[in-house]
């Protein structure tokens, strides 16, 4: 029989009760070039319709394109072709201006998972370093003679050539030792090995 525990004292968790890992998201791009040249289109724009307002109210004629554009506009149908392709046009550039608003961009960098996630502190590492470290660590495997490394968010690819032992026994070496470097890296998403072994070139051997 176990005692109670004490007033006003929580119950102690389970050895098995680990926290739920917190969500940390990953580094967005602030699309500085895409943000300028949409204003400075929509300010050249606007600037021109403003101007030619305050032309017709200061009593002046309006710019000859204007009138053009109106005049077309009223004699042309939504079936038009050129209306169709100026529509389409249009449709591709706002999807294309939403897709940047949402994705997040950055794709070199890696976040990792800090120590202390209430601090606020971010950082994040960058695809080429990770390929780096992961590439010095397949080629301490006894057998591999070369090998290449392109980490990506969800995977780690690597192909590696062997010129002795048996591909089997290199390749399970191999991602026993990805599994743990991946681990080191302290990556908050840690991509999954996919590891190739082939034999090295006789002349290479």
């Amino acid at each position: 029989m176990t005692a109670p525990a004490p007033a006003g004292r929580a119950p102690a968790a389970a050895p098995g009760d680990a926290p739920a890992p917190a969500r940390i998201p990953r580094f967005r791009s602030a699309r500085r070039i895409p943000a300028a040249l949409t204003a400075l289109a929509v300010l050249g724009v606007a600037g021109l319709f403003l101007y030619d307002l305050i032309a017709v109210r200061a009593g002046r004629p309006g710019m000859q394109w204007r009138r053009e554009l109106a005049d077309q506009l009223g004699h042309k149908t939504p079936a038009d072709p050129w209306v169709l392709v100026a529509a389409g046009v249009l449709a591709v550039a706002g999807a294309l201006l939403l897709f940047l608003a949402l994705t997040p961009g950055l794709r070199r960098i890696l976040s990792m998972r800090p120590p202390q996630p209430e601090d606020g502190v971010r950082a994040g590492l960058e695809r080429k370093a990770a390929a780096l470290v992961l590439r010095d660590r397949a080629m301490e495997v006894s057998g591999v003679r070369s090998a290449r490394v392109a980490v990506r968010r969800s995977r780690v690819k690597v192909r590696a050539q062997s010129h002795f032992r048996e591909l089997a026994e290199v390749r399970a070496d191999l991602e026993e030792v990805l599994t743990v470097g991946i681990a080191e890296l302290g990556l908050a998403h840690p991509p999954q090995p996919r590891v190739r072994v082939t034999r090295a070139p006789a002349g290479k051997r």
